[in-house]
């Protein structure tokens, strides 16, 4: 290779490795010339860190994967509420996470079945006189409740269900038989 300015080398191609000499040209006006491993490089480098919120807005859970926080409490968080029922409703793995109303003047049914992800949770609310009862889809799924209740207990009442393994769910809150 012919003599070179080393500001006139190719720029690098692949990651050095720890104990590549690297040759670094001194800026400040005097032409001196140094080297440097990459180990010693990167001990000199500063360790930044930043407030990362504004970076993640428009992130949804899903793209978090399996985010820890570390015992931390989760701070300024709310459901979606989506449209409310006013007929029977057939829970899907899109009402995750969300609180369903549901509003009739007559009884209603809010229908569990099969296939929804195992950690599915929701709140339902009872808004109209209609009873909201929890319907197991004629056994595709287990409905469990510490009293044996199906249904919640009365206009404004609100009960959870939670899916804590395949097909096998908890329902809890404000319940009546």
């Amino acid at each position: 290779m012919a003599n070179k300015k080393i500001s006139a080398l190719d720029p690098l191609g692949t990651t050095p490795a720890v104990g590549d000499i690297l040759p670094i040209t001194d800026v400040s006006g005097t032409p001196t010339t140094k080297s440097v491993t990459v180990a010693n490089l990167m001990a000199a480098a500063p360790v930044q860190t930043a407030d990362i919120s504004s970076f993640i807005t428009g992130v949804t859970a899903g793209e978090l994967g399996d985010f820890d926080f570390d015992d931390n409490a989760i701070k300024g968080f709310s459901a979606e509420v989506p449209t409310e029922k006013t007929a029977n409703h057939t829970l899907t793995n899109d009402d995750n996470g969300t609180v369903v109303v549901m509003n009739s003047g007559s009884a209603i049914k809010v229908i569990v079945p099969s296939g929804l992800a195992t950690g599915f949770n929701c709140s339902v609310i009872q808004k109209g006189a209609g009873q909201v009862e929890f319907d197991n889809n004629s056994g595709a799924s287990t409905i469990n409740n510490r009293q044996s209740h199906t249904k919640i207990n009365g206009q404004y009442g609100v009960a959870s269900i939670v899916a804590y393994a395949t097909d096998t769910y908890i329902l809890a809150g404000d319940t009546a038989s």
